[in-house]
């Protein structure tokens, strides 16, 4: 396989060089002989602006390597998100093109905090901008087919660090991703109308979503997000470690994901519709998942586990504009149905809430779900995180083992609560359940939180079954 050094293409490790035109130069070359390889040594830093990867070419990182992103915010002026300009820009990039590969042991950094303001106690504070928001987005690929990330380390990232958008048959294996849990909007990767995705044996720690899956509206043409694998991986979030939403304006099927970890995270797995879009046909098997409450600049109230569907808001909304459709003035929320949870041990400041919209949550199971709560920071609980909804942002309403409001056909079996030495007045019930149309109880143990709390509790529920 032909070779091609970045060197060779005048790139240098000198720490001030933008060799944005040697990697561009590299990657032609690479392209126009048919495909290769395009070499990072690992001789140092090679700073550098905005460039573009192309079919065939295998960016590879050997070991002691880094790309480190130029600090000029001035040379990002592409919008990660075509006529919306608010929401970061494309550093790495490429479009419309197959068999991509990014490999090795070196690292790619977005030196996320020159793009920040100062640093506060809860998250670094954003830039004010006026239109265009140009914190790069360190990956962002489209329509890409057949691409393989393998091995490279991701940090710093200022905004989203992988963002996949209308790819297909991909796979991330072995990656680790290493962004500031201080900086926000810095999610680990992105699948955005993307299909037939394997993701395993990464490591991931982001300020926002490690993995989230969605369909946004900018790029609506590649449809559904859907056929998406995600295994081994450990994550940490200072918001939610996997996400499925918040934008999704098509449908988010047929996930699977299996023998995670999840530490220290404000939200363990998170299903969040807000837009018309549906989620359905989703697994989640052998995950440990340690939550703990965070800053309410974060999204997330330490809920291990969390299903809703609630519309987005509309009047007064900074997202309205951006959000919805042409022409849209109220929002729509879309169906999350036929969710399975199975064998997963959480412990958290905070319990499994399930709630949305009537008749828009359905056929929900638990399996073998063992819950522990117990408070450990000094944040106050008792709060469920419904943003952004057009409902309410924090829900009030205690915290139980599992809190389930308006929902149709949800089944609990050989599922358990637990209080731990540390209790919070706000503790309530093992069970908490209100207008829940088909609540199988089977096999659930748990009692309340202090000796006069029932254990389970039902409210304006019908067909329960208790077993």
């Amino acid at each position: 396989m032909n070779v091609f050094d970045i060197t060779s293409y005048g790139a240098v490790s000198d720490g001030v060089t933008d060799n944005a035109p040697a990697f561009r130069k590299a990657i032609d070359a690479c392209a126009a002989s048919g495909g290769g390889i395009v070499r990072v040594p690992g001789s140092g830093t090679f700073m550098t602006g905005p460039f573009d990867l192309k079919s065939g070419v295998e960016l590879r990182l050997e070991r002691g390597s880094r790309i480190l992103a130029n600090p000029d915010e001035m040379v990002y002026t592409r919008s990660a998100f075509r006529e919306n300009p608010g929401e970061g820009s494309i550093w790495i990039g490429g479009e419309n093109a197959e068999h991509i590969t990014i490999s090795g042991e070196g690292t790619i950094d977005g030196n996320g905090i020159a793009f920040m303001g100062p640093e506060e106690n809860a998250a670094y504070a954003l830039k004010e901008f006026d239109t265009f928001d140009r914190r790069p987005h360190v990956l962002t690929l489209v329509n890409v087919s057949g691409l393989v990330i393998t091995g490279v380390t991701f940090r710093n990232a200022a905004y989203w660090c992988v963002h996949l958008v209308g790819c297909s048959d991909v796979d991330i294996h072995g990656i680790r991703i290493d962004n500031s849990l201080k900086i926000r909007n810095s999610d680990g990767i992105d699948l955005d109308h993307t299909r037939n995705v394997r993701i395993s044996n990464c490591d991931i720690a982001s300020g926002d979503d490690c993995i989230c899956l969605k369909t946004r509206r900018e790029y609506a043409e590649f449809g559904p997000t859907e056929n998406i694998t995600v295994t081994d991986c450990t994550m940490t979030s200072t918001s939610c470690a996997i996400k499925l939403g918040s934008e999704n304006m098509d449908a988010i099927r047929n996930v699977e994901a299996r023998n995670c970890a999840i530490r220290s995270s404000n939200r363990g797995i998170g299903i969040q519709n807000r837009d018309e879009g549906v989620i359905e046909n989703i697994r989640f098997a052998h995950f440990t998942i340690e939550g703990r409450l965070f800053d309410d600049v974060w999204w997330g109230k330490a809920e291990p586990i969390s299903v809703t569907a609630y519309r987005r808001k509309a009047a007064g909304g900074k997202d309205a504009n951006v959000r919805f459709a042409p022409g849209q003035t109220e929002g729509r929320v879309g169906a999350v149905r036929n969710i399975a949870f199975t064998s997963i041990v959480c412990t958290s400041e905070n319990g499994v809430f399930v709630g949305g919209e009537e008749g828009k949550i359905s056929d929900i199971t638990f399996t073998d779900v063992r819950l522990a709560v117990e408070k450990t920071t000094r944040y106050d609980g008792g709060t469920y995180d419904l943003r952004p909804s057009d409902t309410v942002g924090l829900l009030h309403a205690g915290t139980h083992g599992f809190c389930l409001m308006s929902a149709g056909s949800v089944a609990m079996r050989d599922c358990s609560v637990r209080w731990g030495a540390h209790t919070a007045p706000y503790f309530g019930s093992a069970v908490h359940a209100e207008h829940v149309q088909g609540l199988t109880l089977d096999g659930v143990a748990g009692e309340g939180a202090f000796g006069d709390t029932a254990p389970i509790v039902t409210v304006d529920c019908t067909n329960v079954s208790r077993v």
